[in-house]
């Protein structure tokens, strides 16, 4: 019996993966270094602590791995929001799943200062069982930590829980910690391949709602 959805924000419930993609090239170039959108983007879903070094082999404890990811925070909260959407029925899912006394709650690598603001923009501020972010663990995705923190969070076991996410990060942290996963294909950027492993692959928020209602998820019924 599932009891507990757990949620990606970016790119699952907000259309902000390409935001974030360009907050680091901004943030990056600031500290001289010099990255293409294409190299970030396929990157976005990891947290700082994993981007950084993948792509320019920076630190993410060193004093200019830290500028660059306060840097990084700042420009997307003050170029970038809130000019990203919601994603196709994003608040109807949750509300809908919150109706039906389900626990919500929150698997994301965006830090805490950036989650309320993603969550109003969702139009799903409020309808969680609980929140949390990156900050929260020491290991982003697709490192498991942060699903077990929500998990924690909402008080149920991995077996009674389904994550919604958008990435291959998303993925691999809910499966090493023995959760399905559902992707989401409108995070962008990835194809059906590169989501081997998910329960379920959909297009949209509205698209799962409209499965689930007609019990067509197996890992929701």
């Amino acid at each position: 019996m599932i009891t507990a959805v757990l949620f990606d924000i970016d790119g699952t419930l907000v259309d902000s993966n390409d935001a974030h993609a360009s907050a680091w090239v901004d943030a990056l170039a600031q500290a001289g270094q010099q990255v293409s959108f294409e190299q970030v983007r396929p990157l976005i879903g990891m947290g700082g602590d994993k981007l950084l070094p993948t792509l320019a082999g920076i630190d993410p404890e060193s004093g200019d791995g830290k500028a660059i990811a306060e840097s990084r925070a700042s420009i997307f909260r003050e170029r970038y929001l809130p000019a990203p959407a919601p994603t196709d029925g994003a608040a109807d899912l949750v509300r809908a799943l919150n109706a039906h006394d389900l626990r919500l709650g929150i698997a994301t690598s965006a830090k805490a200062e950036e989650v309320a603001a993603l969550l109003r923009v969702a139009g799903a501020d409020g309808l969680f069982t609980a929140t949390g972010s990156s900050d929260d663990v020491d290991r982003s995705k697709p490192d498991p930590d942060i699903v077990h923190a929500a998990l924690a969070r909402v008080g149920v076991s991995a077996t009674s829980a389904v994550m919604v996410g958008d990435t291959p990060y998303d993925i691999e942290a809910a499966r090493r910690a023995g959760v399905p996963c559902i992707a989401l294909r409108c995070g962008g950027w990835w194809s059906d391949a590169d989501f081997a492993g998910a329960a379920q692959i959909v297009d949209t928020p509205r698209q799962l709602l409209d499965r689930w209602r007609d019990g067509d998820v197996p890992t929701l019924r």
